[in-house]
């Protein structure tokens, strides 16, 4: 396992992670859960990723069932939450966004849902236009203050808005936002490659990135290619959002591209899959990939991606690029 600082501070978290998204509460019971993280865990995963709003809390709770029968040193996992659509259905307006009220107790709630006495990370899931950023930041900053929380950060900002944030704490001295946790993948590039590129800078934010999402909801595994399968989650009450994505523009325009990047991987000797989460591990301003599952062979699978990062030489990239038509500026760094 690769262990990389998370931006510019000295927490080092594992270069490919393993999130509760879409399968705990939905998919998994606690003992699936626990099976899948301990897979992850003997492979060098260190962090553990979640939301107040997966599966309205009931995430949080699982995975807190599995820490604690995992029985591991607290100090040897890092744990997130994040903050902004709320834990329960139908939420009134205090129950979600970023005011101080709803950043305080969603974190408490989130802690006990977790059975830990603090969280390692604590994202602002979506910005909030109705909460001045002055009060969100100072939120998150009393929250550190009190050793709650450890590190705080953004999810889906516009780099702007980050950088708002940022300047707001340096103002009135309090702390700036460590991370953001952006979708990024070979079919979402601009927002990390081009958006948040001086951002990375130490002169700037020192931004460090836990990306989601890095087979584009499944499209990258090929499982799409020839249509819906029948006992796919994408069927299932609460996924409409998926199909609709897949059967839109997005998902008709990317569809064709799967059969090239499918030959490149199988010239590497590799699958698909790895080669799209070690492309997502190719880039050095993503700090961590965060990988999902609901079977123990897709942990294993995704895993093995770390033995193609080396396999990916500046040709192999360029080969890349050429199917996708998408790259929008040279890659991680310097510009054109």
């Amino acid at each position: 396992m690769e262990f990389r600082r998370l931006g510019k501070s000295g927490l080092q978290v594992s270069v490919l992670s393993f999130g509760a998204w879409v399968t705990f509460g939905t998919q998994l019971n606690v003992d699936a859960a626990l099976e899948l993280m301990a897979a992850a865990y003997d492979h060098g995963c260190n962090f553990f990723d979640n939301a107040e709003v997966y599966a309205k809390g009931q995430a949080e709770t699982i995975m807190g069932e599995a820490l604690k029968k995992a029985g591991w040193r607290r100090d040897s996992y890092i744990v997130s939450s994040k903050v902004f659509g709320g834990a329960v259905q139908n939420p009134s307006p205090i129950q979600r966004g970023l005011s101080r009220k709803h950043i305080y107790e969603a974190a408490y709630q989130a802690i006990d849902r977790l059975q830990c006495d603090y969280l390692d990370l604590y994202f602002c899931h979506r910005p909030d236009r109705n909460t001045p950023i002055e009060e969100t930041v100072r939120a998150m900053t009393e929250l550190i203050w009190r050793g709650d929380v450890l590190y705080w950060g953004t999810s889906e900002w516009s780099a702007q808005e980050i950088m708002e944030a940022y300047a707001v704490a340096r103002q009135y001295d309090l702390i700036p936002p460590t991370m953001e946790q952006p979708q990024y993948n070979m079919l979402t590039r601009y927002r990390v490659e081009v958006e948040y590129k001086r951002l990375y800078n130490n002169d700037t934010v020192g931004l460090g990135t836990t990306i989601w999402s890095p087979l584009a909801s499944g499209l990258l595994t090929g499982k799409y290619n020839d249509g819906i399968p029948a006992d796919s989650r994408v069927n299932l009450p609460g996924y409409e959002w998926l199909k609709a994505m897949l059967e839109g523009p997005w998902g008709q325009n990317s569809l064709p591209k799967i059969p090239g990047l499918a030959k490149i991987a199988g010239d590497l000797g590799t699958t698909l899959p790895k080669l799209a989460l070690a492309w997502c591990v190719k880039n050095p301003h993503v700090s961590t990939v965060i990988t999902g599952a609901s079977r123990l062979e897709q942990v294993t699978e995704n895993f093995a991606a770390l033995d193609v990062v080396p396999l990916l030489t500046d040709d192999v990239m360029a080969e890349i690029d050429k199917v996708l038509g998408n790259k929008e500026t040279r890659l991680y760094g310097s510009s054109e």
